[in-house]
């Protein structure tokens, strides 16, 4: 299996880029085709270009070649997603984001990765497993804020035991080009670093720029998220927003859930069916660092809120093929239980595949 990635076997395993490169290119262009087949399937008129509203039922598209074109509708549904977020200081021209990192040119044999996200997290996590040197820099007291924090302490600390380089509690104060294409990092703790390729996960904005929300009225939030309701209306009637534009959790599955219960609130449901609407309880995550993290429902500290008596019931082990290999990977698996109902109200794992344990 590992060809497909890149690994060139026998002998000592070694990475080729290019291959890895080509194969992940293939399977996205491959998937893009698959979706573009659905929408004509359905009937859909797709139109390539930059939009912005005009008014509430009337959008302008600028074709990346031609004319510009104008259309109308009843409703109107912006779901233009996020990007990543850079943000400002002397050499920040001279960093990458996550959305960049299958593209350059050549693999990155000292990468640092500024952000204690679940995006930074993963990427130090992949890169290290491919073989580069990688320091994970944020300022925060302990990485992947959010969630469970014995969670976040047994990831991190596998992390660490893996090979990557974390350090918390500092941040990037300047950078500055070396020659050859290196980068120097200066640290707010006085120290410098340097490396190939300077990795920024420090969070995403909304894909508002040119839309002309604020043309029509459309309320956002300071950092540009759209404004909704329960049923994803705007502050302007026949404009919707939903998925990460608006702000919530940016997760695929959450923006396709929104979108089916959307089209049930505007044009009803199919005979028999019920009317689908979003529950934002119990939504299973997983993060792909190395331990994968799985998770659903409660973290500790969120039970202990919202319960007046709650059970943790926790194990770290070894996983028994390790007894063989050698490794000293652990894995984490805790329930949180309320006490006076004797239901699980929290899932937290830390191990292989534990996105799909907790999924299942």
């Amino acid at each position: 299996e590992s060809r497909g990635f890149g690994w060139q076997l026998p002998g000592a395993p070694t990475l080729d880029w290019a291959t890895l490169k080509a194969n992940r290119a293939n399977e996205i262009t491959r998937l893009n085709g698959i979706y573009e087949g659905i929408i004509a399937g359905a009937g859909a008129d797709r139109l390539q270009g930059h939009a912005s509203l005009v008014d509430a039922h009337t959008v302008r598209v600028q074709a990346e070649a031609g004319p510009e074109r104008t259309v109308t509708a009843r409703h109107i549904l912006i779901a233009t997603g996020g990007r990543p977020f850079v943000p400002q200081f002397p050499g920040s021209d001279l960093v990458v984001v996550s959305d960049e990192m299958f593209d350059l040119p050549t693999f990155p044999q000292r990468l640092v990765v500024v952000g204690g996200g679940y995006i930074g997290c993963e990427m130090a996590s992949i890169f290290h497993g491919l073989g580069a040197t990688v320091t994970l820099i944020y300022r925060g007291e302990q990485v992947l804020r959010g969630f469970d924090e014995e969670v976040r302490g047994f990831t991190a600390a596998e992390m660490r035991k893996a090979g990557v380089d974390i350090r918390t509690g500092t941040d990037v104060q300047s950078i500055e080009a070396l020659p050859g294409g290196a980068r120097r990092l200066r640290l707010s703790d006085g120290s410098t670093l340097d490396a190939d390729v300077v990795l920024y996960a420090t969070g995403r904005r909304p894909n508002v720029d040119g839309l002309g929300l604020s043309d029509v009225g459309v309320q956002q939030a300071d950092n540009g998220t759209i404004g909704v309701d329960e049923h994803f209306a705007t502050s302007v009637p026949g404009i919707f927003a939903l998925g990460d534009v608006t702000g919530g959790m940016e997760l695929t599955p959450v923006a396709l859930a929104e979108a089916m219960a959307l089209v049930d609130h505007l044009f009803g449901t199919a005979p028999g069916k019920v009317a689908r609407t979003m529950d934002y309880d119990n939504i299973p995550t997983a993060v792909f660092t190395h331990p994968p993290i799985g998770t659903v429902g409660l973290t500790e500290a969120q039970a202990r809120e919202r319960f007046s008596d709650i059970q943790v019931f926790r194990s770290d082990f070894k996983p028994l093929k390790h007894t063989l290999s050698g490794r000293g990977e652990r894995t984490l698996v805790k329930l949180i239980v309320d006490t006076a109902s004797d239901r699980v109200v929290g899932l937290h794992m830390v191990g292989a595949d534990a996105g799909e344990i907790v999924q299942g």
